[in-house]
């Protein structure tokens, strides 16, 4: 038989794969148009004090607000004095309400003025780790030397131990579960073939490794970062009562049952004959298989992406048909590229039975794809605007170079010639050209005999592999259908790589919410950022210089808190006699408006009730007396409104 490559040119899988294609994307545009907002990984979207803040006074209290549900610990919020002090009572108060999720931390009393530290941590609902910090002064601004982790939540050693075993974890579950579901569906005799015994069980031993890996390092990759935490007892068991430790050890009895469903299939499954009772265990383990692949499956669903944002109930049952989908086709093609690289031969029904498969699979991806980019992305702006949205454009570009690669497959397999009739064939010819008769020499010494015939079975068995290598290797077809499954396995493991790293990335609706938040926040003025001006000043008399502080908070019109400071040439607070204030909107010709303000503290006055009629660039006078006859007036412009 002589095979020729495949000619590319149209074919109905090719216009039914464009036409696929020119559907997706109509879907895809009405489904991101018509998308509103939503969340599904924690971010920080405003805080109080606001970033960059300067306070008048010391707060009682520091608030976050996240995009969604989080949880903390008693020292998931820390407030550092500018010389690195903890100042806050290290208890963490839940604060929600109406939907908007807030946390709180008290702050101890009497703080003195300066630029504070706010660093927080926490574990969003999708179980990933996010972390941060900001500051706000007191006062005025300052130095400061508190002293931050020099690494992110979910970073370090750590992070990237914690993310090798994320990828053994879907590997494995690819090759568990997709080299399962090609010996029932495509290829039962293989069964009995050793080499997709041995995939198979390595995926389920690099999930069961992975998922105790995952399980030991969760500690850390959420809290310290130290490797020597993963053998902390008292964490572990802290872990095992969050949503992701019950995934996980879920997970792990799951497996059990796994381990029980290759032993039956490798076993009785495989030598059983008769084709009924074959047929009837077919369809059980087909069930069971699918009960324990799904279970599994939904120990991601139930504790990631799809359990948070909008409709969870639906996003969890779709992302776990998702995830089946990738394992029937990724595991398929990694259970045939076995068989055409170690097994002694695998029939062309079986090969095309397995195209016929992986085209399902696709036609799933692609369905359930469309759905999880519109719920994770929303906007055609996240969609090239954020990470995720780059991330998954890649991966949907090696989705379809993969798809491209698979047609040459199926055209390949076209052309296969049914190698395991030659390679029987071949082998009884083998069989018998390499046993002779053996002499009446050998027979009068039995131990002779036995040894000379165990020599001619070691050389029976290899030259049977030879020759049904040889035969095998003989077909074209079957070696360019090995080439093309090569290139397709490789694809496939960049594109698993970067599913990983999908799952660990905020998704882009997310992204873009906390943006525009952060974004409104800084446009719209807030209650606790006063409009602060300083004026020096010198009566002429005995220590007469110094400067003056004034804070005006909101600095918008109607009332607002006003602040005076008086410091000396050392800047220490300095008291004197009386201090006196007014506001002049020349433009208006309004004012002046006279404020006399209370002493509170030594070189410190304030007025609670300083009514400001309209927005403008006000003029403010401060006069400051030093003694009976020593006195000055400054005067400073300032914007209200």
């Amino acid at each position: 038989m002589t095979a020729t490559a495949p000619r590319l040119g149209p074919s109905p899988v090719v216009r039914l794969l464009l036409a696929a294609t020119v559907l997706i994307g109509t879907l895809m545009g009405a489904l991101l148009a018509g998308a509103s907002p939503a969340a599904a990984h924690a971010a920080l979207t405003g805080s109080n004090p606001r970033d960059g803040a300067v306070v008048a006074t010391a707060p009682k209290e520091v608030t976050l607000t996240f995009s969604e549900q989080v949880a903390m610990g008693n020292d998931s919020i820390r407030v550092l004095e500018p010389s690195g002090k903890r100042s806050d009572k290290a208890k963490i108060r839940d604060l929600s309400a109406g939907g908007k999720v807030t946390y709180g931390v008290d702050l101890l009393p009497g703080l003195p003025d300066g630029t504070y530290t706010v660093a927080w941590q926490a574990v969003s609902a999708d179980s990933h780790p996010v972390s941060g910090a900001f500051t706000f002064s007191i006062g005025a601004p300052s130095k400061t030397t508190a002293i931050l982790p020099d690494q992110t939540a979910g970073g370090g050693v750590v992070g990237v131990l914690y993310d090798i075993a994320r990828y053994a974890s879907y590997a494995g579950f690819v090759l568990l579960t997709g080299g399962a579901a090609f010996v029932l569906v495509c290829w039962q005799r293989g069964a009995s073939v050793r080499p997709l015994q041995r995939l198979v069980v390595r995926g389920w031993v690099t999930l069961t490794a992975a998922t105790l890996a995952t399980l030991l390092l969760r500690t850390p990759y959420t809290g310290s970062g130290k490797l020597q935490d993963a053998f902390d007892l008292g964490g572990l068991r802290d872990v095992l009562q969050t949503k992701t430790g019950t995934a996980l050890s879920s997970r792990l009895m799951l497996l059990g049952a796994a381990a029980l469903f290759i032993a039956v299939l490798f076993g009785a499954y495989a030598r059983r004959e008769d084709e009924g009772e074959k047929k009837d265990l077919t369809f059980g383990l087909a069930v069971g298989g699918t009960v324990v692949a799904g279970g599994i499956a939904a120990t991601w669903a139930l504790s990631e992406h799809a359990s948070t944002g909008i409709q969870p109930g639906l996003a969890m049952p779709v992302d776990v048909t998702h995830l089946l989908a990738v394992a029937t086709w990724l595991g398929g093609l990694a259970a045939l590229l076995t068989a055409l690289f170690r097994a002694p031969s695998i029939e062309r029904a079986a090969v095309r039975r397995f195209s016929k498969v992986a085209f399902g699979s696709v036609v799933v991806l692609a369905a359930t794809g469309i759905y999880q980019a519109w719920r994770q992305v929303g906007s055609f702006s996240a969609l090239t605007g954020t990470s995720y949205g780059q991330l998954l454009l890649i991966k949907v570009g090696l989705v379809a170079v993969l798809v491209s690669v698979a047609w040459i497959s199926r055209r390949w397999t076209a052309q296969l010639a049914e190698t395991a009739e030659v390679t029987e064939a071949a082998e009884e010819e083998a069989t018998e050209e390499t046993v002779p008769e053996t002499g009446s020499d050998d027979a009068a010494d039995p131990e002779r005999a036995a040894q000379l015939a165990r020599q001619k079975a070691a050389v029976a068995t290899a030259q049977k592999r030879k020759t049904r290598d040889k035969a095998r290797d003989a077909d074209p077809a079957r070696s360019g259908l090995r080439r093309s499954v090569l290139a397709e396995a490789g694809i496939a493991v960049v594109l698993l790589a970067v599913t990983t790293i999908l799952t660990t990335t905020e998704p882009g609706r997310t992204e873009e919410r906390a943006a525009n938040a952060a974004g409104s926040q800084a446009a719209v003025p807030v209650p606790n950022g006063p409009t602060e001006i300083r004026l020096p000043f010198d009566t002429g008399g005995k220590n007469g210089k110094g400067t003056v502080r004034l804070s005006l908070d909101p600095a918008t019109p109607g009332a607002n808190v006003m602040h005076v400071w008086i410091y000396n040439p050392a800047l220490k607070p300095m008291d004197v006699p009386e201090v006196k204030v007014s506001f002049t909107l020349k433009a208006k010709q309004i004012g002046p408006l006279p404020i006399t303000p209370d002493r509170i503290a030594t070189g410190h006055w304030s007025a609670d009730a300083v009514h400001i009629p309209m927005p403008g660039d006000w003029q403010v006078q401060v006069t400051v007396r030093t003694s009976d006859i020593d006195q000055t007036t400054t005067a400073e412009n300032i914007k209200i409104g």
